[in-house]
């Protein structure tokens, strides 16, 4: 059992900068991001935002400022956004010692939104190397442009780019193994067939990718991929809602699709899932290896466990925690938990 420890800060999320274990970068919802400095058991922030874009985005319906992560060496830090005009771009910003170089700003990708929900958005340094970018399938809702299912569309999809490799006058190039890197479906999709990823992490022991991916109007869904079989997977939306069959129309319904290892229905409260960690922490011994995930409508704090043979031994409700809105991890691997309301809560024996 754990309880939940609780800060102050009103954050959206928060990630370490490789090879600095005395800050916090943190970002909010509204478009800035802000240095948070270490004083003795808590953060605090350094003064005015390290960045500020608030001008160029809004938090109406499930837009903002929605992630940001570092490069592995510290030197660049990624932004993901909906701008002003509500469509999604993925930029990189140079770091100047401790600062980021806002001129140095270059958009990597840049995708419309048909609609104000379903953003995704998540960005992860993959342990590949690779920069790993979740996008939900546009929005509305039962993915009225068949978007996830379909390969020439960025929406509804993972993307994998190695942003250090600009090639064919694009910031970025194509790692090998995504699955239309050599034509068929865009070159940067690496996973289809998702319906708003939020949010998605990598286990820091065996690099295995874990999704929370919310559902439509019944199922709510886990989906854990070892690293070696994940690119080219197609998770099913919208032809499945979960393993439920969902739409059944021209291209919806894939022939091969790779079901959630958990899911759950709404009939308990739930309504929408947070994707978080696997517990690779030392403080809580119970929960090594245990994947963290929340659910915002039912506030609680949930653990699964696979076992030998993959499948889910063991799934339990660790605590209640008020409006979960993202996880992050540190440095040390323990967990933490986001609320809506602005608490920053870390996990901790009870």
């Amino acid at each position: 059992m754990v309880v939940v420890a609780r800060s102050h800060d009103e954050r959206r999320g928060f990630v370490e900068r490789p090879g600095d274990d005395d800050h916090l970068w943190a970002s909010e919802r509204a478009g800035t991001v802000r240095r948070l400095t270490r004083d003795g058991g808590t953060y605090e922030a350094d003064g005015e935002p390290a960045l500020d874009i608030s001008d160029d985005t809004t938090t109406e319906s499930e837009r903002g400022l929605l992630s940001i992560a570092f490069s592995a060496d510290g030197d660049t830090i990624y932004v993901s956004h909906t701008n002003a005009g509500g469509d999604t771009r993925l930029d990189a910003y140079a770091m100047s010692g401790d600062a980021i170089a806002t001129s140095s700003k270059e958009t990597l990708l840049a995708v419309d939104q048909p609609f104000s929900n379903h953003n995704g958005g998540d960005v992860q340094l993959g342990p590949d190397g690779m920069l790993w970018f979740g996008l939900g399938d546009g929005g509305a809702g039962n993915d009225p442009g068949n978007r996830a299912q379909n390969p020439d569309e960025l929406l509804g999809k993972v993307l994998r780019i190695d942003p250090t490799k600009p090639a064919d006058g694009k910031p970025y190039s194509i790692p090998e193994g995504n699955p239309f890197a050599d034509g068929g479906g865009a070159p940067e999709i690496a996973i289809m067939g998702v319906r708003n990823p939020w949010r998605f992490s990598f286990d820091r022991e065996n690099d295995d990718l874990w999704i929370g991916d919310v559902g439509q109007d019944q199922v709510e869904e886990v989906d854990h991929l070892p690293i070696a079989q994940a690119l080219g997977v197609n998770l099913g939306w919208s032809g499945f809602e979960g393993t439920e069959a969902h739409l059944d129309g021209e291209g919806r319904r894939p022939a091969e699709s790779v079901p959630p290892v958990f899911e759950y229905t709404h009939e308990d409260g739930g309504c929408s899932i947070t994707g978080g960690y696997v517990y690779r922490g030392r403080a809580i011994e119970a929960l090594e290896g245990a994947y963290l995930f929340a659910d915002y409508c039912a506030a609680e704090l949930r653990a699964l466990v696979l076992g030998d043979d993959g499948q889910v031994a063991d799934e339990r409700v660790l605590t209640d925690t008020e409006s979960p809105i993202s996880f992050a991890e540190d440095q040390d691997g323990e967990v933490y938990v986001l609320s809506q309301s602005g608490a920053v809560s870390r996990i901790v024996p009870a």
